[in-house]
């Protein structure tokens, strides 16, 4: 099979799986008695980012680690200049408080440290257990913060989202929700099996190498999802929910891929993933800071600005 069809074949598989995982462990997470709120904020919330999870520790373990490192900062470069921008093309968003107070500053903090721990070539157990923890006390943080401060509106809001996700049901729920996330987890194994086999077959064929395509083919196609959550979202006038998604999304990647990657299976991989591109990604961070403080929104121009840089960084990348 041609590799770039293996790749759309896999892109397929992960979103169906992803899909698939987040409905179930919703309808499971329903059926504990979690609050609709706390399953917004965190089986919902973290599901978007479960396709990059699976290729990124399939990477690792197949030993394509640069495919691995190189997808998940290309998704976060991906997210946070062309997806924002481009839904700011299309309806400027605004932006919350908190995306500004709490997730920015966060997210600055995991790019630093990243940035830190990988700048030697190498992520060791360690160091994905300490990304990792990280990730776990910023999700407790958000969801207190969230129970504390959460509108009754917001709180509608968030019912509504994971009623939506819940398939209609008139017996034996508990063994349709297992059911599901059982599917999700085969569809994900096989679609993230299928991306990392075929990325490295389309490097070999291009003559590129396995940072490259993990950087621009695998990272957009990862992160293709979020780009559709979030223009959705901006043309609903749900504009807030944009940069919340991405931003967050980004934090995910950074703490929860690279820890549980690097806890699982320690990653080697091509130190100018931490010289260059993982430089472009603290860039882009610091660049978003004032782009979100400019009247709490992100206009047309500050949109194509953004997305005209994620294209001089491919032009940058593929020169």
């Amino acid at each position: 099979m041609p590799p770039a069809l293996l790749i759309l074949l896999g892109l397929a598989l992960l979103v169906a799986g992803g899909e698939a995982l987040v409905r179930g462990a919703t309808l499971l997470a329903r059926l504990l008695g979690l609050p609709a709120a706390i399953v917004g904020l965190t089986v919902v919330a973290i599901g978007t980012s479960v396709p990059e999870l699976v290729v990124a520790l399939l990477a690792a373990l197949r030993g394509v680690p640069d495919l691995a490192v190189g997808n998940v900062i290309g998704s976060n470069l991906f997210n946070l200049t062309f997806a924002i921008g481009v839904s700011a093309v299309v309806l400027p968003l605004s932006v919350r408080g908190q995306a500004i107070k709490l997730e920015w500053p966060v997210l600055f903090v995991a790019t630093v440290v990243s940035l830190a721990f990988l700048r030697d070539g190498a992520l060791d157990r360690l160091e994905g257990a300490v990304l990792g923890a990280a990730l776990v006390a910023f999700i407790a943080w958000t969801v207190q913060l969230a129970r504390a401060e959460i509108t009754a509106e917001e709180r509608t809001d968030l019912r509504e989202l994971v009623e939506g996700l819940l398939p209609p049901l008139r017996t034996r729920p508990r063994a349709v929700a297992i059911g599901l996330v059982a599917l999700g987890v085969l569809l994900l194994f096989w679609g993230g099996r299928w991306v990392v086999d075929g990325a490295a077959a389309l490097a070999s064929a291009l003559g590129m190498s396995d940072r490259v395509i993990g950087l621009t083919v695998v990272a957009i196609g990862t992160g293709l999802p979020e780009l559709v959550t979030s223009l959705v979202a901006a043309v609903r006038r749900e504009s807030d929910i944009a940069v919340a998604n991405m931003i967050g999304s980004s934090i995910f990647n950074l703490l929860g891929i690279l820890g549980v990657s690097a806890v699982i299976h320690p990653i080697a991989f091509d130190p100018s993933l931490a010289s260059t591109d993982l430089v472009w990604l603290t860039a882009v961070t610091l660049i978003l800071w004032p782009v979100l403080h400019t009247g709490r929104v992100v206009s047309r121009r500050e949109g194509a600005l953004l997305a005209l840089g994620y294209v001089a960084y491919l032009v940058f990348l593929l020169r």
